[in-house]
């Protein structure tokens, strides 16, 4: 009983600290006039800038690389440096997780006494205001948020959309809108998915990752888990039953707290799916039940399982909020998926495909190439894979190797660090050496030579990875 009461006493402190950061926080966005985003060209910062300019503020970024993201009329000048906060005189610096605290820029900002906001700060301000529906989730959560945000506008719902990638059927990575609904990617790597307080919470999963904030497997069940009670109350939570972490996270979370559904495989659950059929060329068709009952046939232009699961995840938000299953059905229908996910970047002229992944995780490696697999099966996949962060390749080097055994040629190139420092058995090398011969090292700047020699009529090239991968595969276009 005594410790039933701790643990009773620490969610009731955690949810009492997060509804004191969002007041203060909310309450503080109100204020500002002009604010000041570094690091304002990458997926997450870019959304984030549009939904500040479109909520009246005036809006200003810089950044180390030229942006990959458009921001519109945000003006972004390239590097970081002090006379910025001459310049745009902000009210407020925004960072992205990349930026450090002792940033030369930052410092001065906080000499002249401007406010420092991360970016989940700056998000959750605007997010918590609305019906908010958060999509959490090791992996899968930028399709499921894509999803959910292009039911909602093509339903007619005019919602507010942040995703963390350009999702080509909305035409950004954000949209603005007046509804009351607020659909947004929430992300875990560090924890600040825990200042969200959604109407409807969703995970897809809660696999173990990003072991550099997250020292074992409970850390995540246990921050999901936070993140799940942290829904506004009588919010509803839905849950993939098919993940063992999300399953754990069912058995933890307080059941009191409101609706709880379940989506997975067969009629058992709150929304299934099952008689799975692969679509010639791709794609992927089942029928669709809630509550036991089938709806109908849901087709998807997107291939692989685990995008079923997805939109079982998306299909059952949007019921929440009025757009019925014929209309999700509809709309998902011509869902061409999101920037970096199973992407054709284009054909050459002796056939060779060139695909785009974001895939860093074994199980998001090989939930890509297993759908790759499934929509050409007599094509030879070669892979180029960029290893994410040098904890993460130590964590998962043996379980990485055995992911990318299902591509015929895999060429690693060096680890894609993100800031962290060298590590033991952290290197593509520790990759090669578990691997089954299938893999080899090769360096960023002879890859498109080894490719050039490699690669056959009619082969598959997929570039993989969180970091700039994506490059090799569209240079690799440019000689044909």
């Amino acid at each position: 009983m005594r410790v039933f009461r701790r643990v009773t006493i620490l969610k009731i402190s955690i949810n009492f600290f997060r509804g004191e950061i969002n007041s203060v926080m909310t309450n503080n966005m109100r204020k500002l006039k002009r604010v000041h985003l570094m690091g304002a060209g990458g997926a997450g910062m870019s959304a984030l800038a549009k939904l500040l300019q479109a909520r009246g503020l005036e809006v200003s970024g810089c950044d180390l690389k030229t942006p990959h993201y458009d921001l519109g009329s945000v003006p972004v000048v390239l590097g970081h440096s002090q006379e910025h906060i001459e310049t745009f005189k902000p009210d407020a610096l925004i960072l992205s997780t990349a930026v450090s605290r002792n940033n030369p820029e930052v410092l001065q900002a906080m000499e002249h006494g401007i406010a420092i906001l991360s970016r989940a700060q700056a998000l959750s301000s605007l997010f918590n205001e609305s019906d908010g529906i958060g999509i959490a989730g090791t992996h899968g959560k930028t399709t499921t948020s894509s999803m959910t945000g292009l039911i909602l506008l093509k339903a007619g719902l005019n919602p507010t959309i942040y995703v963390g990638a350009n999702v080509p059927d909305i035409g950004s990575n954000a949209v603005s809108g007046t509804g009351k609904y607020f659909a947004a990617e929430l992300d875990e790597s560090d924890g600040t998915f825990e200042l969200f307080t959604p109407q409807i919470a969703i995970i897809t999963n809660a696999d173990w990752d990003h072991v550099d904030h997250y020292p074992t497997r409970l850390d995540v069940i246990r921050a999901f888990t936070r993140y799940a009670d942290g829904r506004k109350s009588g919010g509803t939570l839905i849950l993939c039953a098919e993940d063992e972490g999300t399953s754990q996270v069912y058995e933890a979370c307080d059941k009191t707290r409101g609706n709880i559904l379940r989506y997975g495989w067969g009629k058992s659950w709150d929304w299934g799916a099952y008689d799975l059929t692969k679509l010639h060329g791709g794609g992927i068709s089942c029928k669709v039940s809630h509550n036991g009952h089938e709806l109908g046939t849901l087709e998807l232009l997107v291939s692989g399982e685990h995008n079923v699961l997805n939109s079982l995840a998306a299909i059952s938000a949007a019921d929440l909020c009025g757009a019925g299953f014929e209309t999700s059905a509809e709309i998902l229908r011509n869902f061409h998926g999101s920037e970096r996910r199973m992407q054709v970047k284009g054909m050459t002229g002796n056939n060779i495909l060139v695909m785009d992944d974001y895939a860093h995780h074994p199980s998001e490696i090989s939930a890509t190439l297993n759908a790759v697999r499934g929509i050409y099966p007599e094509r030879r996949i070669v892979a180029v894979y960029q290893p994410h962060r040098f904890t993460r390749t130590a964590m998962f080097a043996g379980d990485i190797a055995r992911a990318l055994s299902v591509a015929g040629k895999v060429y690693i190139l060096p680890v894609y660090s993100a800031g962290e420092k060298e590590c033991p058995h952290s290197s593509s090398d520790e990759v090669v050496r578990l691997s089954s011969g299938n893999i080899e090292a090769v360096a960023a700047d002879n890859v498109i030579d080894v490719l050039k020699a490699e690669l056959r009529d009619g082969d598959i090239l997929i570039t993989m990875g969180a970091g700039d991968v994506y490059s090799i595969g569209e240079k690799f276009l440019t000689l044909d």
